[in-house]
């Protein structure tokens, strides 16, 4: 009787095997029809072209002797302004221009030969005036 019990004593490891086999057989199965799967297309609604005209960006451009002017468009005639500035005054003038419409987005537009340090003042002397939507203007590649 003794030898019976000693025989059917629980089993206190578990054998991974079968689920093994079981999770690999799912993965081929996965990796073979996911290829099969076609996306489906998404349709979306059509409108016709928006009645504002978006605004013109203020320029802030940044010449190769560090000399900054600030330039503005006329969105709707295409009409330019340009005018020499000095770094102090910078903040103030695109706090005015942006005055009439807060949502003008203000661009830097730096000669590729003027130092980094430089962009970086521009941009950090806007963000201490918390000018909002400042971005960098580049030109594409060819």
């Amino acid at each position: 009787m003794q030898s019976l019990r000693r025989k059917r004593a629980p089993m206190h490891d578990i054998n991974v095997v079968p689920y093994v086999d079981v999770m690999l057989v799912l993965l081929v199965i996965f990796m073979v029809t996911a290829p099969l799967i076609t996306p489906g297309v998404v349709e979306l609604p059509s409108m016709s072209k928006a009645p504002v005209v978006p605004a013109a960006p203020i320029e802030v451009v940044i010449k190769q002797d560090r000399t900054l002017l600030l330039r503005t468009r006329d969105a709707k005639s295409g009409a330019q302004a340009e005018q020499h500035i000095e770094g102090g005054d910078l903040a103030r003038l695109v706090r005015e221009r942006q005055a009439a419409a807060p949502n003008t987005p203000v661009v830097i537009a730096a000669d590729k030969n003027v130092r980094y340090e430089a962009v970086l003042k521009v941009m950090d002397e806007l963000q201490r005036a918390q000018v909002r939507r400042v971005g960098l203007l580049v030109q594409p590649a060819k």
